[in-house]
């Protein structure tokens, strides 16, 4: 499970082999054994015991800002895999492997794109059915101009084009999700933090939960989060968790997507800040809620039955030992 902890003024310790959360007299005891991550999205006090029982269990313990997005997290100093990977790593943007990657990345993103549109015009009878198909061929489109770049140009060559490829399909997607939407949630593209909108705000929230457990899985697997191929390499950016989320998005789309059209959320969710939203408490706990509940579930991927919450581990496995073979 994952131990989230979503109320000001709580004090994380440990009492023997559980995590023990207290708050104005109350307590409640959670065997480590049974945590993966802790998630911490507010005010929070911490033990050292906490800290320690959390390393010694290879929990990590990740800090979200007020928009979701990841600003810390505690881990072990043990390296996920052998330094090669990392090494290898720092080439993938000036040889073939490091294209390849950025085209699987890129192309997945937009087929998932393509086959969520072709989910939500299954059951409609109206010309949005045809428009969504419309929708649906112009980032086909796109694909195949991704597919038809060679795995020999280097992707300082390219990434221009890649970039506005990617723009263009998302452009389209997103537009033809607020169409789709509730009229009072309908939306003018993406924004980020602060959200300009009750639909972006709670998605750039699910992002950010979901970039921490990208980063998780580089780790374990031995990938360096802060090397990059497409993104570039920035001071304390983790340039490799942009490339690599983008594959992932999908599945908070679809979560907040089914959360507005089925009437989960309201107004009181969000709080106005300058210059846009900020998702509240009674807001997370539905989305966390609804992420943990998705993520359990398991899904074919790549010919196998597989939890949501390992595809990412998996894919990152795949993709170290892709990185090894190509130095080979």
């Amino acid at each position: 499970m994952k131990l989230v902890v979503n109320s000001e003024g709580v004090y994380l310790t440990k009492v023997g082999e559980c995590f023990c959360l207290k708050k104005e007299g109350q307590k409640q005891e959670i065997a480590a054994k049974k945590v993966e991550q802790i998630i911490i999205t507010t005010s929070t006090a911490l033990s050292t015991d906490a800290i320690e029982l959390a390393v010694e269990n290879n929990i990590d313990i990740v800090f979200l800002k007020k928009y979701g997005k990841p600003f810390g997290r505690v881990w072990h100093s043990k390296v996920g895999s052998i330094s090669t990977i990392r090494k290898r790593q720092l080439n993938l943007d000036s040889n073939k492997m490091g294209t390849i990657l950025v085209k699987e990345f890129l192309t997945q993103k937009m087929t998932n794109q393509v086959e969520f549109l072709n989910e939500l015009s299954m059951n409609r009878r109206d010309n949005r059915k045809i428009e969504i198909k419309e929708d649906v061929e112009k980032i086909k489109g796109l694909i195949e101009k991704i597919k038809s770049i060679s795995e020999e140009s280097k992707i300082n060559d390219i990434r221009g084009s890649l970039q506005g490829y990617e723009g263009t399909a998302s452009r389209i997607y997103f537009s033809r999700l607020s169409d789709l939407m509730p009229e009072k949630y309908k939306f003018n593209g993406r924004s980020k933090n602060p959200a300009k909108d009750e639909f972006n705000c709670m998605l750039n929230y699910g992002y950010g939960i979901m970039y921490s457990n990208v980063e998780r899985a580089c780790i374990l697997a031995g990938l360096d989060p802060y090397i990059g191929i497409m993104h570039v390499d920035n001071y304390n950016r983790q340039a490799f968790v942009f490339d690599l989320i983008e594959m992932y998005r999908i599945y908070i789309d679809k979560i907040v997507f089914k959360l507005f059209t089925t009437k989960k959320v309201k107004k009181e969710h969000f709080d106005k800040v300058e210059g846009g939203l900020y998702l509240n408490k009674a807001g997370k706990e539905i989305l966390i809620s609804k992420y943990n509940e998705e993520i359990e579930k398991k899904i074919q991927y790549k010919g196998r039955k597989i939890e949501l919450q390992n595809i990412i581990q998996y894919d990152c496995h795949n993709i170290a030992n892709k990185i090894l073979k190509e130095g080979d």
